[in-house]
């Protein structure tokens, strides 16, 4: 991949190795993959040992502090580093959520297993909700008083006095 001097790389030969590692990738071998971060997670320990060491030795606060701040934070890369090692080696389960609540301040979500799918459905409820009665306030909708047959069905007439039209 380098050509005459270390600064120097030969772009076609690192055009040839990329492709031979998407395409070892692509196949499902993530050993080059592995192998990097797993180098990744030594160099960041090796980091954070020697700017904790460093932060042991320092000799005013300030240095002190830097020095502790750096030492965390490639201690934390370095733990990052590993749990992307290990989804790579023991990938999660995958799991189809059916339904997603999202809300925002308290809230209960109560999502029983399903029944099976050839379990019997529930039936309408007979005895659905009470409606609103009035549309405007202390005005009835159902004045009981007996009405006309509308021009749109000529044949539909309205209901006799005793529950039935004369002629049946």
């Amino acid at each position: 991949m380098y050509g005459k001097g270390f600064g120097d790389l030969d772009a076609f030969a690192l055009m040839d190795a990329l492709g031979e590692q998407i395409q070892a990738a692509n196949e499902g071998d993530m050993g080059r993959a592995e192998g990097m971060l797993i180098t990744q997670a030594h160099t960041l320990d090796a980091m954070f040992n020697g700017l904790a060491r460093r932060a042991i030795n320092a000799s005013s606060l300030d240095n002190l502090d830097r020095y502790l701040k750096l030492s965390l934070r490639a201690q934390s890369q370095c733990r990052a580093t590993l749990e992307a090692v290990a989804t790579i080696k023991n990938p999660p389960v995958m799991g189809y959520v059916r339904q997603a609540n999202i809300a925002h301040g308290p809230q209960q979500v109560n999502n029983g297993i399903p029944p099976p799918s050839d379990a019997p459905r529930a039936r309408e409820n007979p005895n659905p909700q009470n409606k609103l009665l009035e549309q405007q306030d202390g005005e009835r909708l159902d004045t009981r008083a007996t009405g006309t047959a509308s021009g749109a069905d000529p044949d539909l007439a309205p209901v006799g006095k005793i529950d039935r039209p004369e002629d049946g």
